[in-house]
């Protein structure tokens, strides 16, 4: 009798966004589907619970041991990230969230996965039509596309779902890490995620 070969399951096609905070960073998990992105896991990781804020090393360890038991449990394709800007009015701040984004680089790269950088303006454009929408219009334009029952809170996790659906939309649903589709998504032309655009010229900072 002739065994039948093992079926294929092909693996679910995921993206994880992350709001960078060396204090707390937000993080949203999408799953592509045919009925398009759905959240799969959505929450905080925090650094200095219990810790001295002093101890850079061990808030950073936080982050980085919060940060693995999310990609070892939802094994996602590719991880989205918000850009970090030289041009903070506080230069230390910018400093401060470049040991944080440190910490998503090397989780990525131990495990293969691509690490995508996202304006913050081209994010908040594409999820809300406008770059420079405030927090509460992300937070409402997130549970929109995501069929959520309210806005996501706190803002963090809202920012890591809205980074999350930028990389979601810009590689076409279908395809994690495919080209950039030129389609329309509710309105917003998806070509202005990569050409130039008046909102590129002024970035919103946020402090750690």
């Amino acid at each position: 009798m002739l065994t039948p070969p093992p079926i294929s399951v092909p693996k679910p096609r995921r993206v994880l966004g992350l709001d960078p905070g060396l204090q707390t960073t937000g993080y949203g998990v999408l799953e592509a589907t045919d009925r398009g992105p759905r959240v799969v896991d959505a929450g905080v990781i925090r650094s200095a619970e219990g810790r001295d804020p002093s101890d850079m090393a061990q808030r950073v360890r936080a982050l980085y041991d919060g940060l693995c038991e999310v990609l070892d449990e939802w094994k996602p394709s590719a991880m989205a990230v918000e850009q970090l800007y030289a041009h903070y009015e506080h230069p230390r701040t910018a400093i401060l969230m470049a040991h944080a984004r440190g910490v998503y680089f090397l989780a990525g790269g131990q495990r293969d996965i691509p690490v995508i950088s996202y304006a913050a303006t081209k994010v908040k454009k594409l999820v809300t039509g406008s770059g420079r929408a405030s927090k509460e219009q992300m937070q409402h334009a997130v549970a929109r596309e995501l069929g959520l029952a309210g806005p996501p809170e706190p803002h963090d996790v809202a920012d890591a779902l809205g980074i999350a659906l930028c990389h979601y939309f810009a590689t076409g649903g279908t395809s994690i890490m495919g080209g950039a589709r030129s389609a329309t998504f509710t309105g917003v032309n998806l070509k202005v995620l990569f050409g130039d655009d008046p909102d590129d010229l002024t970035e919103v900072s946020e402090s750690a």
